[in-house]
């Protein structure tokens, strides 16, 4: 297991403090631009010095600020696969992948470089060089190289990779994979692990899924994608009928009952917008209800986004938008199972 604590301050705001282990598997960092991720890689990988902290791999210290340790990264066992496209121009495919692994014996490389190139099927390509291949071929490419020397960490930053790939890594290697995602989806697809980071911190950590619908925080719940964030007090306690009631600044709302609050209490409420469900105003309003006044209409890939008065922003399937678009008012309706309530 990889242990990795750091610090690092980049003048005139930036610092980064972080305090995280990377156990079997794939652990995920995600979090907005300019939040750390590609820093932390970098610092693990050796290609960066942090000012501070401590990084281990498998109990040997590759990097210990008081001691005065920093193991050279070629020497570090971790595999490193960049932003942007890093293979040899010169050389082919196949030379690429097998740049690493001049370590090894003659036959043993040849063995290792041609079955790296088969796993991740770039067979067809490996006579070619790196401008004659695709985006796709070159990121396995780049990969296989990462791999052939048997790292015992891969680390992957924030590429065009998907669920498919990554299991093509997990069969091909039993390194554990630090990853930079956009992508939650992918995050809670594919990690074991999901560390949201925010400006040099960790705003939550823990299994993906359980992060991505249990926010922490207000910071980590707008990471994860919640538009619909209020600050409320907590208006009534009913245990017996395991609810809350709530109130907001425009409305009230019932919610699930909070244990160890009581009435009077400051908390916030997150929804994820494909939560919501909206219903015309005309209509006799569903159980916890707020009327509200449709403010914009966006058109989505996937879904049609509502923006309503009080800052609630509603998805839509585009069949459902066309069936309400003409609605004279609006009413929304919050699920009680869907509140994330936020202390």
């Amino acid at each position: 297991m990889t242990q990795v604590r750091l610090g690092r301050k980049i003048p005139p705001a930036f610092s980064l403090d972080v305090e995280f282990s990377i156990p079997p598997g794939v652990t995920a960092l995600y979090g907005p631009p300019e939040a750390g991720k590609t820093l932390i890689l970098e610092s693990i990988a050796g290609l960066t010095l942090p000012d501070s902290g401590r990084i281990l791999l498998d109990d040997a210290i590759l990097f210990d600020a008081e001691a005065g340790v920093d193991v050279p990264a070629r020497i570090r066992h971790c595999g490193y696969v960049g932003q942007h496209d890093a293979l040899f121009p010169h050389m082919t495919l196949r030379q690429n992948v097998a740049f690493p692994a001049r370590c090894w014996p003659r036959l043993e490389r040849r063995r290792r470089v041609a079955e790296m190139i088969e796993k991740f099927q770039l067979t067809d390509a490996a006579s070619s060089r790196p401008r004659e291949l695709s985006p796709a071929q070159k990121l396995r490419g780049a990969i296989a190289r990462a791999l052939v020397g048997a790292p015992k960490l891969l680390l992957l930053d924030d590429r065009a990779i998907d669920e498919p790939l990554l299991r093509e890594v997990r069969a091909a290697s039993p390194a554990a994979v630090l990853l930079v995602a956009r992508d939650l989806d992918l995050c809670c697809a594919a990690a074991d692990q999901l560390i949201v980071l925010a400006a040099g911190r960790i705003a939550q950590r823990g299994a993906p899924r359980q992060v991505a619908s249990q926010p922490e925080s207000v910071d980590a719940a707008r990471l994860l994608g919640y538009p619909n964030l209020f600050s409320g007090t907590i208006a009534a306690l009913d245990p017996g009928r395991d609810s809350s009631r709530l109130e907001f600044a425009d409305f009230a709302l019932t919610g699930p009952y909070l244990p160890g609050h009581f009435r009077g209490d400051r908390v916030s409420a997150a929804i994820r917008a494909e939560d919501l469900r909206v219903h015309s105003g005309g209509l006799e309003p569903p159980p916890n209800s707020v009327s509200a006044q449709l403010v914009r209409v966006s058109h989505g890939a996937r879904a049609v986004r509502l923006e309503f008065s009080s800052g609630i922003f509603a998805d839509v399937s585009r069949e459902e938008f066309a069936r309400q678009k003409d609605n004279r008012t609006w009413q929304v309706e919050f699920p009680p199972e869907a509140l994330r309530i936020i202390s």
